[in-house]
């Protein structure tokens, strides 16, 4: 501050000693030299008046730095002005530096909350009074099967009624919606002030896999109870007719004078013992169905694991008279699952076509592997048999439940229950006993 004083001093002094000067000049009857000096006196006003505001502008230019957000600017120390003033440079620099570090903490932190939003697997998204989209993030784009969204309303055509739901929905309310493709969405929706500006955020899960979770652990609890009845009250029948088949054969048949009569106990007992252990063996095929084994993930690749699955029925189609087909559009995609599981789903998957064929002329099976347009790994096996009547496809993934002779009712339940292990859905499709055949789907996330 010293030497800002002494600069303002010397500036003042000089310009004093300049109009007397002139002064001078002027009343000694020197008016042109006068007039000469004016120039130095308007110069040096304008050097006393730069300097003075000299801080005006820094302050300036600093609101204006903070105003516009640019913290790149940086203030010289002003050595030349004192310490004072080298410090006031120095706060400067400190309050944009804070600024710049606030700046881009909070531009980490956005990065990091978007990163968070556009991996997380419940869908978000945000839209304005008008329905412009503020935010999506691609878990919305799968979940409702579209992969570009401006407006809200472009929603009318993929699925109706959705859009209203959406903008009528209130502040922290939810509601369930079905998609065309049987997924049960369950949507909440909050709404948001963001400079003045009202947004509602909405939340979608889809929470068609946890009913059928659901329905799959009361099935089992299902199976594990009747099991354990049937297996309590029919092992010690097995036992008893053990027991009196020796009675039979040891104490009454050497003394007996009805032979016949003996014998038709000997049938009868035989045909109880049969029937009791054929519901044993039957109680016991239901056992996988309870005691799946969690999958063991690994790296898997698609193509290979279909082709492998196909090669293994190329002998007995051409047997059948089978045609089949197969088709892969997907190259060199991996992902995460339980190669055995997986094969013994398709495997079941194929065999059930081939059942389907046997009254089938010109019978075909084809197999595709593809992406869909949610960029779900898809594998679809069709069959062109005589088709699956409604009030079946009501049960087919009900366990126990069969359309075959000799079927045990569990593949499906068994091949559903792996797919939701794995975090996919499978899904069936066939138009009716009209001949026109049926479509299983597997559908995988990538």
């Amino acid at each position: 501050m010293n030497r800002f004083s002494i600069n303002i001093s010397l500036r003042v002094s000089l310009l004093a000693i300049t109009l007397t000067a002139a002064i001078w000049l002027y009343m000694h009857s020197m008016q042109p030299l006068a007039f000469l000096l004016l120039p130095l006196i308007l110069l040096q006003l304008y050097g006393i008046y730069h300097y003075l505001n000299r801080i005006n502008r820094k302050l300036t230019l600093f609101l204006e730095s903070i105003r516009y957000e640019d913290f790149s600017i940086r203030f010289s120390a002003d050595n030349k002005l004192g310490k004072s003033f080298s410090m006031l440079n120095h706060q400067f620099n400190e309050v944009l530096e804070a600024f710049r570090q606030t700046r881009a903490e909070k531009e980490a932190n956005l990065k990091y909350i978007d990163t968070i939003v556009q991996h997380i697997s419940i869908g978000v998204l945000s839209f304005d009074t008008e329905g412009k989209i503020e935010l999506i993030n691609p878990a919305a784009f799968r979940l409702m099967g579209i992969y570009r969204l401006r407006n809200i309303h472009e929603l009318k055509t993929v699925h109706p009624g959705l859009a209203e739901l959406l903008m009528e929905l209130s502040s922290g309310s939810k509601t369930l919606y079905a998609t065309r493709q049987e997924q049960q969405l369950s949507i909440h929706a909050a709404t948001v002030r963001l400079q003045g500006r009202l947004i509602k955020l909405i939340s979608i899960q889809n929470i068609h896999s946890e009913l059928q979770k659901k329905e799959l652990e009361a099935w089992q609890n299902l199976t594990k109870i009747l099991r354990h009845e049937i297996m309590n009250s029919v092992t010690p029948i097995v036992s008893l007719i053990g027991t009196m088949q020796e009675i039979v054969d040891f104490d009454i048949a050497p003394g007996a004078q009805h032979q016949e009569g003996i014998s038709d106990l000997r049938e009868a007992l035989q045909t109880v013992e049969s029937r009791s252990k054929g519901i044993m063996n039957f109680v016991n095929a239901y056992r996988d169905y309870t005691t799946l084994p969690q999958p063991q993930f690994t790296s898997v690749n698609v193509k290979t694991l279909v082709n492998s699955v196909g090669s293994l029925f190329q002998a007995d189609m051409k047997q059948a008279g089978i045609q089949f087909t197969l088709e892969t559009d997907v190259e060199n995609m991996e992902i995460h699952a339980d190669v055995s599981q997986l094969q013994m789903v398709l495997i079941n998957l194929v065999k059930n076509a081939m059942d389907a064929l046997e009254q089938t002329s010109q019978a075909t099976i084809s197999m595709k592997l593809y992406l869909n347009n949610i960029q779900q790994i898809c594998i679809e096996i069709t069959d062109n048999g005589p088709g699956i009547d409604t009030d079946a496809m009501n049960k087919i993934f009900i366990p126990f439940f069969t359309t075959k002779k000799k079927g045990s009712g569990i593949g499906l339940s068994l091949s559903q229950q792996i797919i939701q292990m794995h975090g996919g859905q499978l899904k069936v499709i066939s138009p009716g006993i009209n001949g026109n055949g049926t479509t299983f789907y597997i559908l995988l996330n990538t």
